[in-house]
């Protein structure tokens, strides 16, 4: 079912927009929404700068970079993200995945939608693990410039703060949240306060928005001006979970937080580092935290530090988000899925991924030590998931939007012609640590292909050698089974079949219930399914029942609740007289079956993570029975 598209809506916009509601989700996007690409400052301008300063560095190349950093967020992340894809959302939802439930089904491209929306959810994941690493290693090493004695603590600090932040995770963030959003906009704040001061020591710096600067900077400066941009890149590595949280707050708290304080002061902090170092060329080596007055430094570094937790505090909540979409999609196995507040559904704890997340970011603190040499990883995953999202927005504009080819193609083409620049120049730190992302995204890519090919392979072949639910039904009812009291609910992928659960209980238990629900659980291409169209129910005879329950992408499905829903439309059954029957499958991998053979092994490996389905699906532990089987993958 292809959802119909209300450009703009959100989760956040249900509720009535009163000044003061927009107020509060404005504060809240400001910690949530920004606090990634609200601690670019602490390096991207010094990992710009330093390619063009080997040989020292002139007050037109800082003007040329300085340029080049606004351009960059003024073209890739205020037109792209708060201009337009802002309004390209999904039932109010965003991000890549959402983008991708949109258009998977896009005609005679299903395959190429999928490699993109496989991509550009790998590219996340890859994101997700060196932005807490490279955040709080840049705010920590300001402890040096306090005084030297700290410097051969700053990685055992930041490796502290970092497990501290993962294990903290399983309790949730719902009471730490409410300050999130009131510390960035101080930290925002003050960094465009230390930029004014710098500002008004060297104005010439104010030229830099002029984007012939820009321009003059890359065409005189060869290969130097290519790896610049690649530094560049990291000043919007925050973009996209800018999209990926429209659902929590809306579009309106999203733009107003970019214009009114987040560009503002990301404005002036580049500005006034580059102003410092017209005046200073030797602050060169840190030009953020030298910008601050000694006095202040130490309290500087601490309100950084915290900006950085928040930061990584949102991309690890980003990553648990596209994780859950990723399983409702059918990429990822059913992982245990913990919800961390009785009121919020978004606020969900991933313990698999917490773990994975803690121990890729900790591995990568380790192995490159200092936040200049993980620079260098940096980049590549954000700009490719860059160039994914505005392919599938293109692809989007037609099957939704209804726009011409010619007409989608003018509007995206300069965006993607930048983006594919700044690729480029991230791809030229390969060599250097960009492979990192990479493998972890290719990794990541194979899993969920291989989750996906395999989940597909067995479902054709369980529906070709499976028993038509039309022909069983009039045969069993002729049989001579025992009748008992009570509901029994089995759980099928295929509707049309008879459930092998069934099968197996009628063949060892000789016995079939008052009442039988032949059961099945859809994802729908939308967020979240209203309950008022949660269940489809199907009077097949006296006896059977054929219910089909769906569920959006972005939500934990609840059978129970579910079916206690399905009385309103008139399926009566008593709960605590209803057993749940669930088949579980023991995988065995076979050459000449499906898969290759390394293919089946990952399949294997993956389904054994898999949550017990009672508990991922909210069935009554007491009252569910398995009935297992063997099949080749």
């Amino acid at each position: 079912m292809l959802s119909s598209h209300r450009p703009g809506a959100s989760t956040a916009d249900n509720a009535p927009a009163t000044p003061t509601r927009t107020a509060a989700l404005t504060i809240g996007a400001v910690g949530i929404v920004y606090g990634d690409i609200g601690t670019s400052p602490l390096y991207a301008f010094r990992e710009a700068i330093r390619p063009a300063a080997v040989d020292g560095v002139t007050d037109l190349e800082v003007v040329g970079v300085v340029s080049l950093l606004l351009w960059a967020l003024i073209l890739i992340v205020t037109l792209k993200y708060v201009l337009f894809l802002l309004r390209a959302d999904n039932r109010g939802e965003g991000g890549v995945l959402s983008l991708f439930a949109l258009v998977q089904d896009y005609p005679r491209r299903s395959g190429l939608v999928f490699v993109l929306g496989v991509t550009g959810a790998a590219l996340f994941f890859g994101d997700a693990i060196i932005t807490p690493a490279i955040s709080v290693l840049s705010a920590v090493e300001g402890l040096k410039l306090v005084t030297p004695l700290f410097e051969p603590y700053v990685l055992p600090i930041s490796i502290g703060i970092l497990i501290a932040l993962f294990l903290v995770q399983s309790r949730g963030t719902g009471p730490l949240a409410r300050w999130f959003g009131p510390i960035t906009a101080v930290w925002f704040v003050a960094m465009g306060v230390a930029g004014v001061a710098q500002i008004i020591g060297a104005p010439e710096i104010l030229q830099a928005f002029n984007p012939r600067h820009a321009v003059t900077f890359m065409t005189s400066h060869g290969s130097v001006g290519f790896v610049v941009l690649g530094a560049v890149f990291l000043s919007v590595t925050g973009a996209e979970a800018l999209y990926a949280d429209l659902g929590h707050f809306g579009r309106k708290p999203i733009q107003i937080a970019w214009f009114a304080l987040v560009f503002p002061a990301l404005a002036l902090n580049y500005l006034g580092q580059g102003a410092l170092v017209i005046q200073t060329p030797a602050a060169v080596t840190d030009p953020f935290f030298l910008m601050v007055p000694s006095w202040a430094l130490p309290g500087f570094v601490v309100l950084a530090t915290i900006a950085t937790v928040i930061a990584s505090q949102a991309v690890i909540t980003g990553a648990f988000s596209m994780t859950r979409q990723a399983i409702q999609l059918g990429l990822l196995p059913r992982l245990v899925i913990r919800h961390t507040s009785a009121t919020e559904t978004g606020q969900i704890f991933l313990p698999a991924i917490n773990i994975l997340l803690l121990v890729g970011v900790v591995m990568l603190a380790v192995e490159f030590q200092s936040s200049s040499a993980l620079a260098a990883a940096y980049g590549i995953a954000v700009s490719g998931t860059m160039v994914v999202t505005t392919a599938l927005a293109y692809l989007m504009m037609q099957k939704v939007w209804g726009w011409p080819k010619w007409v989608s193609a003018l509007a995206l083409l300069p965006i993607l012609l930048i983006e594919m620049a700044f690729f480029a120049a991230n791809a030229a730190k390969v060599p250097d640590g960009g492979y990192v992302p990479l493998l972890l995204g290719l990794a990541v890519v194979v899993i969920m292909w291989t989750w996906s090919r395999g989940t597909r392979e067995l479902y054709v072949r369980s529906r070709n050698q499976s028993v038509s639910l039309a022909d069983f039904i009039p045969r069993i009812e002729q049989g001579s089974a025992l009748r008992v009291p009570g509901t029994a609910v089995f759980l099928t992928s295929d509707p049309l079949a008879t459930p092998p659960a069934l099968l197996h209980n009628l063949k060892h238990n000789h016995v079939l219930h008052d009442q039988i629900i032949v059961l099945t659980v859809r994802t729908s291409d939308i967020p979240r399914v209203p309950e008022a169209e949660r269940a489809v129910i199907e009077r097949v005879n006296g006896r059977f029942h054929r219910i089909t329950l769906e569920f959006g992408f972005m939500e934990t499905p609840n059978i129970n609740r579910a079916l206690a829903a399905c009385r309103k439309q008139g399926l009566k059954f008593e709960g605590m007289k209803t057993t749940f029957f669930l088949g579980r499958r023991k995988l065995v991998a076979k050459s000449n079956v499906g898969m290759p053979v390394w293919q089946d092994h990952i399949y294997i490996f993956l389904s054994r993570l898999a949550a017990d389905p009672t508990d991922f699906y909210h069935l009554p532990r007491e009252r569910v029975v398995e009935l297992g089987s063997q099949v080749a993958v």
